[in-house]
């Protein structure tokens, strides 16, 4: 008996469902699914081979291009404005299609003199292709030209609105003191930035004035 047309049209929602959830977890969900769409079958006196279910599941899932030391330049009239570099890529197809950087990534923001006005790190990063929208997470690391450091583990990056901003913790690095708070935006040179909620400031200079003086 053939796969029909509702359980199709339910494993087409299922793996729209997939593409939005944390990748690393795909694969327990999958199961997990798979699962619950045998007991369906069962229950409902469908014969549907279970086999022939994961095999759809695992064709949506699997990425249509792969490459190692991948580089991305991202220009407007002409201008350079962006490079970005994976040791790791893989490009998957579907309704929300998007790119999943999991060896690192490197961003580099440029200025329209061609320098460079930021940087940002992560060990992992994925990139939806409709919305040109990229999600940088795990040590995310964002220094701008002045040496200021940003630290988080989830941050947003907008390519169309050239805006990065997060609501999770984060902390900021400057010559003169660590800021620490919840929820941060910024343009993505991070030389306009605002931190939503701060929880604690400390002045290094005052630090370091307070121990020559002891």
């Amino acid at each position: 008996m053939e796969v029909g047309s509702e359980l199709k049209q339910l494993l087409f929602l299922l793996t729209d469902y997939l593409h939005n959830i944390t990748f690393k977890k795909v694969r327990t969900h999958v199961r997990l699914c798979l699962f619950l769409f045998g007991a369906l079958l069962i229950n409902t006196g469908c014969v549907n081979d279970l086999q022939q279910v994961e095999a759809i599941m695992e064709d949506e899932l699997k990425p249509v291009e792969v490459a190692d030391s991948v580089q991305i330049v991202y220009s407007d009239s002409a201008m350079l404005k962006v490079i970005l570099e994976a040791n790791h890529l893989e490009r998957f197809l579907g309704e929300n299609p998007y790119l999943e950087m999991t060896q690192g990534v490197h961003v580099r923001f440029f200025n329209n003199m061609g320098q460079v006005e930021s940087e940002l790190r992560s060990n992992y990063a994925v990139s939806y292709e409709n919305t040109d929208i990229m999600e940088a997470k795990e040590d995310v690391v964002v220094v701008n030209k002045e040496g200021e450091t940003l630290n988080t583990e989830h941050l947003i990056w907008e390519e169309k609105t050239e805006r990065i901003h997060t609501e999770e913790f984060v902390k900021i690095t400057t010559e003169d003191e660590v800021i620490f708070g919840h929820g941060f935006e910024s343009n993505q040179d991070f030389t306009k930035y605002r931190i939503k909620k701060i929880k604690g400031t400390i002045n290094l200079k005052e630090d370091a004035e307070s121990t020559e003086g002891s």
